[in-house]
């Protein structure tokens, strides 16, 4: 059976940590969550862990294109 032929182009892999972390919204908008949302949650209050369930819209623009560079294709 003969091989496929190569296109040249080089699959991109997707930096795992930074797709769990962000999203894009519909709009294109890049959303981060909040971080300390996981354990060591006792003695805050209801009002802040229901806080920690927003997502914050990324202002930086550096950090917007280090975000598009680790995950590539990340999708609205």
């Amino acid at each position: 059976m003969p091989r496929k032929k190569s296109t040249g182009k080089i699959k991109l892999k997707t930096h795992k940590a930074t797709s769990k972390r962000f999203r894009l919204t519909g709009s294109g908008v890049l959303v981060r969550t909040k971080g300390g949302k996981s354990h060591l949650r006792r003695r805050t209050s209801d009002r802040t862990k229901a806080l920690f369930t927003e997502m914050i819209p990324v202002e930086g623009v550096k950090i917007i294109r280090r975000v598009k560079r680790l995950a590539p294709y990340m999708e609205k």
